[in-house]
């Protein structure tokens, strides 16, 4: 008598099964790298400095975007916005080039091309100078591939000066804090160690 297709099915899947589970059981699961541990508390690594010179606010459903990252200062500039990021709820190719040709109306042809020669990222830019002489970049991008990049329709504007005397100053309030000892203690830091390299 031949088995019937159901019971096949069912045997295949407890094979499955089997070799998914012994996959997955094989080894010890790695928690560890670089000295730091999944699950654990980031105030237990006091040597780990923040770098980051920006504060971010995340917005969400916003009239056409569907998210967007707003970006300020916490030295030089405290709270005031350096970075504007914003996603368009199409992620369309036809609205990216809708969007170009109203950019195009408005600011004129763009002073920068930053894509690939692939076609797979499109970035234009334009370059301003404020009332204060200070420059502002604005990016227009559009991506459905590059994981790298973020994926659909992007603008961005941004004070680049500013983002660079804000990250400046953060630096610099970083490394006033830094006794000697602290110093000494990062040097060691850098040395490779292979307990940290590979995870554990």
């Amino acid at each position: 008598m031949k088995p019937t297709r159901t019971i096949v099915l069912a045997i295949a899947c407890c094979l499955c099964f089997i070799n998914s589970t012994s996959v997955l059981a094989k080894g010890k699961a790695p928690l560890e790298v670089g000295g730091f541990v999944l699950g654990s508390d980031v105030g237990d690594y006091p040597d780990a400095m923040n770098t980051n010179f920006l504060k971010e606010m995340v917005i969400t459903d916003w009239h056409g975007f569907r998210k967007g990252v707003i970006s300020y200062g916490i030295c030089k500039y405290p709270n005031k916005i350096v970075r504007i990021e914003l996603k368009y709820e199409d992620q369309t190719k036809e609205y990216f080039l809708k969007l170009l040709s109203e950019y195009k109306k408005q600011f004129g042809a763009p002073d920068e091309w930053k894509g690939d020669s692939f076609g797979i990222l499109h970035i234009w830019k334009w370059y301003f100078k404020d009332s204060a002489n200070r420059t502002i970049s604005l990016l227009l991008q559009h991506n459905l591939r590059n994981p790298n990049e973020s994926i659909g329709n992007v603008v961005k504007l941004s004070y680049t000066d500013m983002m660079e005397e804000e990250r400046e100053c953060f630096n610099q309030m970083c490394e006033e804090k830094k006794s000697d000892k602290d110093r000494e203690r990062l040097e060691q830091l850098k040395k490779p160690d292979w307990q940290f390299l590979i995870p554990r």
